[in-house]
């Protein structure tokens, strides 16, 4: 089963008076490009987080956040109130030495005073937060694989169709395949007959006609691209990560399918190659998008 480069995966950790959120996403990319958002207390953990992604996640262009929201009353900027009383009692001083008026508005005076609402604790990231954490990035990861798995269940009802499609079509060229020859036979020698003057040998002239007739059979085009198909379907079985392989497959099969059209020389078998064309763009169109 194939799977899909798009996807998307949340989770959210509550530890103590914390919320943690973690968001991953991810688009078509011809190899892994990972970017990261991370909260400042988690940064230390950046490449361990990079390795579980990029072990998981292999392609894609993948964005990771990760963020932390607090309880307003907890992450509240404390007052150093005994700060406060000791400016208090300085300037109450210093204006009895000097004669200089107090303040008129103590608290707006006091609050702008160094160091009143600095905030002096490092908040430092324990075992048992990095741990839950964790489980939030692995719930996430774990997300973002089932929507890609979904969208790659998607992703290969659509291709089987168009192989379908394909191969209808290619069934449907028989039907007109036999009478081109003769009609290219018939051609030619009503051709050399409406120019009586002309004297020609028959038996080359049959030679000439077999060559000619043998340049546009398309038996091993039909063959080749009826084996590509079938090849295409085997891939989509093989594993998730064949998005490349299929898209060289679809390559193969374009090349079969315009050689096919180039040597046609017949209005209904090359309207029927411009279909086929049309599928396999479809194919090649939705095949960037595997993984």
């Amino acid at each position: 089963m194939i799977q899909s480069m798009t996807g998307y995966g949340k989770s959210v950790v509550t530890f103590n008076e914390k919320k943690i959120h973690v968001e991953i996403k991810s688009l078509n990319s011809k190899a892994l490009d990972l970017s990261t958002r991370i909260a400042p207390l988690y940064r230390e953990k950046e490449m361990e987080i990079r390795q579980t992604i990029s072990q998981t996640l292999k392609r894609g262009k993948v964005d990771f956040s990760i963020w932390i929201e607090k309880d307003a009353a907890a992450d509240a900027t404390p007052i150093n109130g005994a700060l406060v009383d000791n400016y208090y009692r300085q300037i109450k001083a210093i204006s009895e030495s000097t004669g200089i008026p107090e303040p008129q508005d103590w608290f707006a005076t006091l609050l702008r005073m160094p160091d009143v609402m600095t905030k002096t604790d490092v908040e430092e990231l324990t075992d048992e937060e990095w741990n839950a954490v964790r489980n939030g990035i692995d719930t996430a990861v774990n997300a973002l694989v089932a929507f890609r798995d979904q969208e790659g269940a998607a992703l290969q009802k659509k291709f089987c169709e168009k192989l379908d499609n394909i191969a209808a079509l290619l069934d449907s060229i028989e039907v007109y395949e036999k009478s081109r020859v003769e009609k290219i036979r018939a051609r030619i020698v009503e051709g050399l007959k409406s120019i009586p003057e002309i004297e020609y040998d028959k038996n080359r002239l049959e030679q000439e006609l077999i060559y000619y007739i043998e340049k546009l059979d398309i038996n091993e085009e039909k063959q080749r691209l009826a084996n590509h198909l079938k090849y295409f379907r085997e891939t989509m079985d093989e594993g998730v990560a064949q998005g490349k392989k299929l898209g060289f497959i679809a390559q193969e099969m374009g090349r079969e399918i315009n050689t096919t059209g180039s040597k046609s020389n017949n209005a209904e078998m090359q309207n029927i190659v411009v279909k086929m064309k049309d599928e396999l763009e479809q194919i090649k169109e939705q095949v960037l998008n595997v993984l």
